[in-house]
């Protein structure tokens, strides 16, 4: 594994700029004399009181509506601000011990992106994909121009662009669509760039495909590891939690390789609050998502119980990227109790740094019930054992049966018992974090 190490603590808040401070969709746009990615210095307290322990920004550089269809790569987007209040921001957050994670778009650009207009007019084509006279876009999108990845110009451009806002204190990048790039891209660019800066961390949007491969043969140190994702709420939703275990045992050979960027929600899809059919178990993905290996990230909103559902339309993702006011403002006590869980499972998980490229190994499997044990390297007593109960039964977990004395509930729904247990039952709808001894 290549990652540096400070990631083995890392737990990133994500954001969305644009829409947190409501620069799009707006109209009229605000303009660069407003500084709006100063407001994000106002939720840097914030982070940290959740317990992240650096902030992923999404596209924060000048486009023309959502931020990836770049225009300019080397200046902060106008409705954002400046340059001015990038470096206010990042030495704000480096100030709180929080690192930045930038979100680089360099798959395609914008309509206004300079050479495409060049190119467009009859000059330099060789920037981008071309099919006869016909540019290549991402996906479909007129609006998305595809670069073109064979050429040097491209590669030296984009080694340029991430050493630029690294040099500027950003500690990493977030590479978006890079399943759609070639992996010998990268393999030529970030070389380059970890000669310059070694400590600096590459993540891939990855969404389908061989995860690991992609890391071998591209120099990613981490992919977005969606089959996760989907195992989550889907094995919760249809009670079928033998789901859940096989995407684990996946999630294994992964951790083998390479330690994925884990999430249960981002600026993409829809959130775990409404993609989950019962409120319940909004803190049964969030003890998945904290205690097994990864690094993990929490979608902005998700920690307070925010609601959206993505569409597929024109303005589709605009009810998961809204616009926030202060910390805490118009948050009741749902979103409260989701609040302190968040806090409580990310103070349980960096108190066990361990489980950064945690193994899990399946205890009991039922359909409505899970218990697995989540396991560290050498020390034996780097063990929890996590119980999961979507049914309308109490679940019975006794440890002696899976080779344990006796352990402590560190963590559950309800009010668990304080003294040592050797069995315990898992409410309906309930789940339980146990340190086993």
């Amino acid at each position: 594994m290549s990652e540096p190490d400070w990631v083995e603590h890392a737990l990133w808040w994500q954001v969305y700029p644009l829409g947190f401070v409501g620069a799009h969709p707006a109209d009229p746009a605000p303009g660069p004399e407003e500084h709006r990615l100063r407001r994000l210095v106002d939720w840097l307290d914030y982070a940290q009181e959740l317990g992240a322990s650096g902030l992923a920004l999404g596209p924060v550089f000048a486009s023309q509506t959502h931020g990836y269809d770049t225009t300019d790569h080397y200046r902060i987007d106008g409705r954002l601000g400046d340059d001015g209040d990038f470096d206010h921001l990042v030495a704000e957050a480096h100030g709180r011990g929080l690192r930045i994670l930038l979100d680089g778009v360099f798959n395609h650009v914008g309509t206004d992106f300079p050479r495409y207009r060049d190119a467009l007019a009859g000059g330099d084509r060789s920037w981008f994909r071309v099919r006869g006279d016909e540019f290549a876009t991402f996906e479909g999108h007129g609006g998305l121009i595809a670069l073109n990845h064979r050429a040097g110009e491209v590669v030296d451009y984009v080694v340029d662009v991430m050493c630029h806002w690294l040099d500027r204190g950003a500690d990493g990048w977030r590479l978006d669509a890079a399943y759609a790039v070639p992996d010998r891209f990268w393999a030529q660019v970030l070389p380059r760039v970890r000669e310059r800066h070694p400590q600096a961390w590459f993540v891939g949007e990855v969404i389908h495909g061989d995860y690991s491969a992609r890391v071998r043969d591209s120099g990613f140190d981490s992919v977005t590891q969606y089959e996760l994702w989907k195992a989550i709420w889907s094995s919760l939703n249809d009670a079928n939690l033998h789901e859940l275990d096989w995407a684990l045992k996946r999630h294994n050979e992964f951790l083998d390789v390479f330690v994925p960027l884990t999430f249960i929600g981002n600026h993409d899809v829809t959130r775990i609050a409404s993609k989950l059919d019962n409120p319940a178990h909004v803190e049964h993905a969030l003890v998945v998502l904290l205690t097994t290996g990864g690094t993990p990230s929490i979608y902005a909103g998700d920690e307070v119980a925010y609601r959206g559902i993505k569409e597929e339309r024109f303005g589709g993702d605009d009810a998961v990227r809204p616009e926030f006011g202060s910390p805490h403002e118009g948050v009741g006590e749902h979103g409260q109790q989701v609040f302190r869980a968040h806090q409580h499972l990310i103070g349980l998980r960096r108190r066990h740094p361990w489980l950064h490229t945690a193994r899990t190994a399946p205890l009991q499997v039922t359909n409505e019930g899970y218990v697995y044990a989540s396991r560290g390297g050498s020390d034996a007593g780097d063990t929890l054992v996590v119980a999961l109960n979507v049914g309308d039964e109490p679940l019975p977990v006794a440890l002696t049966e899976f080779g344990f004395e006796s352990g402590d509930v560190v963590a559950g729904s309800g009010a668990p018992p304080a003294e040592r247990i050797v069995e315990t039952t898992v409410p309906p709808h309930g789940w339980l974090v146990i340190a086993p001894s």
